[in-house]
């Protein structure tokens, strides 16, 4: 049986792997997503076979509600909510780690690891770990959510000596594990518990809005290590692998993320970037400029007149629910001979991938949609750049003002574009709370009101020409 176990949990691991592989592209999503459905139900499957399992109902009730659960969210999730989602999740695999830690660390006989006060060191070292980063995986997801459900402020919300308190909790935390190792004290492990749980609060609080695709896939990265950390404790060589795999898969996601914003991770958790009001926005130009504000018969009226348009869609389509439109836009643009392209920034949105999403949906053809690195050369070629809910992104101020605090990040190069249009409610500053420079170009005609409105009467006047 060890044997025949081994072997399906080695299928199942590829399957993750395959996984992984399928969802990096948005054509090979779904062949992913069903890649990941399979290792899974082989993982638990196996799993549920092995003869240390004495009991079934508990288990069969918990996959029964957890699964009721998840079906239900993900019927009537809205596309917009998925960051949150994620977040929500994320702090679930975080408490469900630091859960198990205490059970191992209660009944150790039951996981082999020892019987209680007599607990091997290695082990405790092992359900340590997992538990600290569980918690802090846990509260830092709770913190997250709330940000991006708007239950708290997605500003910094930043105190005097904050960077001295957490590196005091951590190191505090790495000491409370050699106490626990050395003593197998219930009140250590506790201990853990409470400071990693503070830890992670205050870790994410201090994070503003215009960093959470960074955060969200730093706490994917996070719940990994903390599922193979209690992997070890579990002695489940699946749950080390698939841990491992969440856990570096997130760790390099991050790394992108922070390059396309040309901030390292310790700029993102150290540096309070991205809060709402940074910077006053402008009522109406003032010294910067002229606001030409346009009507979608405008822009219906240019584009079918173009050769070119690129479309940039940010978070206030996502938020306003137009990618439809948007789709039913760009093949009325199609039929008339214009060449359309969906230009996507890196950390477009509020998690990674979160426009590739939002597109797929509206069933926008994969080819037609192009990374920043990929299409940025085609603005200066352009007709038009329909720009779409995305501010920070196309700010040129992160190229041209030193003392902007997005300076340096790469940004889509909209303002080369012949004419640009920009959807958006007003004149107000993106999450980064920095004016876009962008409104005051003599090239941009501003197109204000609900993304998902004015992209309709765009469509209905297009047609009506």
């Amino acid at each position: 049986m060890e044997t025949l176990a081994a072997l399906l949990y080695l299928v199942a691991s590829v399957c993750f792997i395959m996984a992984l592989r399928g969802l990096s592209s948005p054509e090979t999503s779904r062949q992913g997503n069903i890649y990941g459905m399979v290792g899974m139900t082989i993982a638990i499957l196996t799993t549920l076979a092995l003869p240390i399992v004495q009991s079934y109902w508990m288990i069969i009730l918990g996959i029964a509600i957890g699964g009721g659960i998840g079906y239900v969210i993900a019927k009537k999730i809205e596309m917009t909510a998925l960051p949150q989602l994620v977040a929500a999740f994320h702090s679930l695999v975080g408490l469900a780690a630091v859960f198990v830690a205490l059970a191992a660390f209660y009944s150790p006989a039951a996981y082999g690891i020892g019987v209680p006060g007599a607990i091997a060191k290695g082990s405790l070292v092992e359900m340590a770990l997992g538990t600290a980063i569980g918690a802090i995986t846990f509260t830092g997801s709770i913190v997250a959510f709330a940000k991006l459900q708007g239950l708290v402020s997605g500003k910094p919300l930043v105190f005097p000596f904050q960077h001295h308190l957490n590196a005091g909790l951590g190191v505090l935390t790495i000491l409370l594990i050699l106490w626990l190792v050395q003593s197998n004290a219930s009140v250590a492990m506790w201990l853990i518990v409470i400071v990693a749980l503070a830890l992670g609060f205050l870790l994410i609080l201090p994070i503003g809005g215009a960093d959470m695709p960074v955060v969200i896939s730093m706490l994917n990265s996070y719940s990994g290590w903390a599922a193979a950390g209690i992997g070890f404790t579990l002695q489940n060589n699946l749950l080390i692998i698939t841990g491992a795999l969440v856990g570096s898969s997130g760790a390099i996601l991050s790394y992108i993320m922070c390059k396309g914003m040309n901030r390292s991770i310790f700029n993102v958790i150290l540096g309070g970037f991205g809060g709402e009001g940074a910077a006053a926005a402008s009522g109406g130009g003032g010294e910067r400029g002229t606001v030409k504000a346009g009507s979608p018969e405008d822009a219906a009226y240019i584009m079918k007149n173009a050769q070119s348009v690129i479309i940039v869609p940010g978070y206030g389509m996502a938020v306003a629910q137009a990618q439809h439109a948007l789709r039913e836009m760009a093949d009325h643009l199609k039929k008339e001979g214009v060449e359309v392209k969906y230009a996507i920034h890196p950390v477009a949105g509020r998690m990674p991938g979160h426009m590739n999403v939002l597109l797929a949906e509206a069933n926008v053809p994969y080819d037609e949609v192009f990374e920043l690195e990929d299409v940025n050369r085609d603005f200066g070629t352009a007709d038009v750049a329909f720009v779409i809910g995305a501010n920070d992104v196309t700010n040129p101020a992160a190229k041209t003002d030193p003392q902007s605090p997005i300076y340096g990040m790469p940004i889509l190069d909209v303002e080369k574009a012949k004419t640009v249009f920009f959807i958006k409610r007003s004149m107000a500053s993106g999450y980064a709370g920095v004016e876009n420079e962008l409104f005051f170009r003599p090239n941009t005609m501003m197109l204000f009101g609900d993304a998902k409105k004015v992209t309709e009467e765009v469509v209905k006047a297009a047609e009506q020409s």
